[in-house]
């Protein structure tokens, strides 16, 4: 469980433990297409892509509870590094000093999802046990061995269905398992953003579930101050709602992003324009935002300030410190789901910093601050080529370079084609030993993505007794048939790259090995 949990109920729900959206409150177009990429069992779903763009990448938080999850070192295409370029899609850990709600793990097995495509994600699921992803925060409870495909949705697309009685409570996903019925996941935690530090004011949570191309209101199980769980009926857009009524205090975010009109930095244009987004802690309305900055004629870059803070639905107000030209000088905030987000505009003569604080009008309280300083007004290709000289120096000094400041890094070739033959080196035995180990019931399917043939495979099988020596042999056999220099830990990923059943250790041992090939 992903903490200690107060039961919601279902008070609110007729006895069946569910009902449909009044049919006036459905849409004339059908807005759920099929999944290419859905087992059968799992009828049709929306695929929301974030389309994030190749050139982002990971932006460095804060430390506390500013920092969000996910980031990772770049290694190879399709692996767990790609997650770094989409880590503002996720929601924000939480620091709620009213409710004490924190995202941890509580029991559950921490796993990193490998992103396979712009926006979505997968992760396999070793057996029974509950896990919980690292980078969205959902949690799944699984009944057996298990690949769960899912991405994040807006909630746009699904607005007209919550009508007037109800309001989102966090992000909706379509998830999705891989030639496996539904039932092989048991329940799904859906991280949510409602304070709920009132115990008189008690909680009742539903979730909206598109089942059959029908919006469903379904009862979920228990909520804790950051999860809310729900039994699988079935596999398709599901994401947790409450009613409109009474009025909840939400974990929200302030997202700041910096205009730069030429691609220059603050410094050199004296370009101090800002747009500010209010938003719930919620995946699906960051995504939304992240979607409209890009539609901004100019190049927007978000600055990485701590986002927490606590939102009402009503008026706020930004102010600055030295004053700058800001517009509007209240800001409506609403939880409704609407289709572009507003946003303050703030604009400075002169350069940072510059201190920004946002106010609730009706209670004069100021629920979020933060000091924009002139290094936060760097474009990403800036960041990014000093973060590459800077590890090119540290890659030239070595103790040798130190005491001789004019030794080259390639003293002589020998260096140079040292280098090129580690690059080179073909897999030891030692280490397709390791990998083999890391292999389960799918090692057979390895073997035909290596060029085995299936009577391979069997003879394999046959003719050694124990089954890691079995996965072992496979391997080298895949070695022995390939010319010296193509047989390294990069061309064994090259060729089982698109198999999907293989465990997140055997991805994560063989990057290992193809960042250093030397390795054991």
């Amino acid at each position: 469980m992903v903490a200690k949990m107060e039961s919601c109920g279902a008070a609110c729900l007729p006895e069946d433990g569910e009902r449909d959206i009044p049919p006036t409150l459905e849409k004339k177009d059908n807005l759920i297409e099929s999944d290419s990429s859905s087992s059968e069992n799992t009828g049709t779903s929306t695929e929301e892509s974030s389309e994030e763009e190749d050139e982002d990448e990971e932006e460095d938080g804060d430390t506390g509870c500013a920092q969000e999850d996910g980031g990772h070192e770049d290694l190879v295409p399709g692996t767990e590094s790609d997650l770094s370029n989409g880590t503002d899609e996720m929601i924000f850990k939480l620091c709620c000093e009213k409710c004490k709600a924190t995202q941890q793990s509580h029991g559950n097995e921490l796993v990193t999802p490998r992103r396979i495509s712009k926006g979505r994600f997968q992760v396999q699921l070793e057996g029974e046990g509950t896990y919980r992803c690292s980078v969205t925060g959902l949690v799944f409870e699984a009944s057996e061995r298990v690949l769960v495909r899912y991405s994040v949705l807006s909630w746009s697309k699904f607005s007209n269905f919550l009508g007037d009685s109800w309001r989102f409570a966090g992000p909706i996903f379509n998830v999705d398992t891989v030639n496996k019925e539904a039932s092989a996941l048991a329940s799904i935690q859906f991280p949510h953003s409602i304070c709920i530090s009132d115990p008189e004011n008690k909680t009742s949570f539903s979730v909206l579930h598109m089942k059959d191309n029908r919006p469903l209101i379904e009862p979920t199980v228990d909520h804790s101050g950051s999860h809310v769980k729900w039994n699988v009926t079935s596999l398709s857009p599901v994401g947790p709602i409450i009613p409109l009524s009474p009025a909840r205090e939400r974990h929200g975010v302030v997202l700041v992003y910096w205009l730069s009109s030429n691609g220059s930095s603050s410094s050199n244009n004296n370009n101090n324009k800002f747009h500010i987004f209010l938003a719930p802690n919620s995946s699906s309305e960051i995504q939304d935002i992240r979607k409209q900055v890009r539609g901004h004629r100019n190049r927007c870059e978000r600055i990485v300030k701590p986002p927490q803070c606590l939102l009402n639905e009503g008026t706020y107000r930004l102010l600055s410190e030295p004053e700058g030209e800001i517009k509007p000088q209240d800001l409506t905030f609403t939880f409704a789901v609407t289709q572009m987000k507003g946003f303050f505009e703030a604009f400075f003569e002169e350069p940072p910093p510059f201190k920004l604080s946002l106010v609730e009008v009706e209670t004069e309280t100021t629920v979020w601050s933060s000091t924009i300083r002139e290094e936060d007004c760097v474009i990403k290709t800036e960041k990014r080529e000093e973060r590459k000289r800077s590890d090119s120096r540290k890659r030239k000094s070595s103790p040798e370079e130190q005491r001789d400041p004019k030794r080259t890094r390639w003293q002589d070739e020998s260096d140079a084609v040292k280098i090129r033959r580690t690059w080179l080196q073909d897999m030891t035995e030692k280490q397709l030993l390791q990998l083999a180990k890391q292999l389960g019931k799918e090692w057979k399917q390895v073997g035909i993505f290596i060029d085995l043939t299936s009577k391979e495979v069997d003879d394999i099988k046959e003719a050694e007794p124990d089954v890691t020596m079995q996965k072992h042999k496979m391997l080298v056999t895949w070695k022995n048939r390939r010319q010296p220099g193509e047989a390294t830990a990069y061309h064994l990923w090259e060729s089982v790259k698109n198999l999907d059943e293989l465990s997140n250790e055997f991805h994560q041992i063989l990057n290992d090995m193809i960042a250093n090939p030397e390795a054991i």
